[in-house]
């Protein structure tokens, strides 16, 4: 039976309890806006979240979800995506999840290239537990809740995605909804592994990149721009041309350590590869028809395998 959509259809009844002024509400807001926008019924879509403030992103979305352990979003997301390749699968997280603990996932789905999208909410704090410095607070840098001025290196999520593979790569801005949202239709409309770095506020915890430093610089004027409007482009046109990889690889990882008074928005990146389930029908026929959840694995032999691990 034919369902109609509105953006009321991907909303939960589950009370939210985020602090006011979070920056986790416009993303919320944009995936919901994203997934109306392609018409995805919601009973087609998972989302796999970590642990953190935006963990509970899925609570909130009215589709189908899971709230994992810290760190392990993406290799959930992953075996999700393997077992039913007709689900649209989105893994959510914060930055301290994705990056610190999930680092060693983060990289390795990259380099996989599965059919998902992965969101990062990226506040520079650990806002669940009180404010903490995430992997990518730079350092030297030191917030209201932190007694000293961070020790380590601030991480480049985006330099580092572009280094595992991911085959589309964008960063968005959490008060900036309506772009927000288009971004995340587009990396959900990508075919392979999409990576978003999503620019977030935290109005408790981090008192340094505030609403208010994002929209003013030291001119007045905002720092956040959008690559598309310097005529940036993204996306590598011959994907069998190694030097225009390189050059297009080398060029966003060149952007993206644009930081300060100019902040780019936007793709910086998109190649179409074959992905991990085009490979995986590949080597196994069957799953190139349907999903490994419509097959009657009960009538399978398995002796010989038995056998062989003898």
């Amino acid at each position: 039976m034919a369902v109609k959509l509105d953006l009321k259809s991907y909303k939960s009844d589950v009370h939210n309890n985020w602090c006011p002024g979070c920056g986790d509400f416009g993303i919320l807001n944009a995936i919901q806006m994203a997934l109306f926008s392609l018409k995805i019924e919601p009973h087609r879509v998972a989302v796999f979240s970590g642990i953190g403030c935006s963990g509970k992103t899925p609570h909130y979305l009215n589709t189908y979800s899971f709230h994992t352990l810290h760190g392990r979003a993406v290799p959930t997301a992953t075996g999700a995506k393997i077992a039913n390749k007709d689900l649209t699968v989105l893994a959510v997280g914060g930055d301290g999840d994705g990056y610190g603990i999930g680092s060693g996932y983060f990289v390795n789905a990259g380099r996989r290239n599965l059919d998902f999208t992965y969101i990062v909410f990226n506040n520079g704090v650990y806002g669940l537990t009180k404010g903490q410095a995430s992997p990518t607070l730079a350092k030297g840098i030191k917030t209201r809740h932190l007694p000293e001025a961070t020790l380590l290196e601030g991480l480049n999520p985006i330099a580092l995605a572009i280094g595992a593979g991911y085959t589309f790569i964008a960063r968005g801005y959490a008060l900036d909804v309506r772009y927000l949202s288009n971004l995340i239709a587009q990396a959900i409309s990508h075919k392979g592994s999409a990576f978003m770095d999503v620019l977030q506020t935290c109005p408790t915890y981090n008192d340094l990149y505030t609403k208010e430093w994002f929209d003013h610089g030291s001119e007045g004027q905002s720092r956040i721009y959008k690559l598309e409007d310097t005529g940036y482009d993204p996306i590598v046109h011959d994907a069998n041309d190694p030097q225009e990889v390189i050059d297009k690889k080398l060029e966003a990882v060149r952007r993206s350590y644009e930081w300060g008074e100019q902040i780019p928005v936007g793709v910086y990146y998109k190649i179409d590869r074959p992905t991990y389930e085009d490979e995986l029908g590949r080597r196994r026929p069957s799953l190139a028809t349907k999903p490994i959840t419509e097959i009657d694995l009960n009538d399978r032999d398995i002796e010989p395998l038995c056998n062989a691990l003898r």
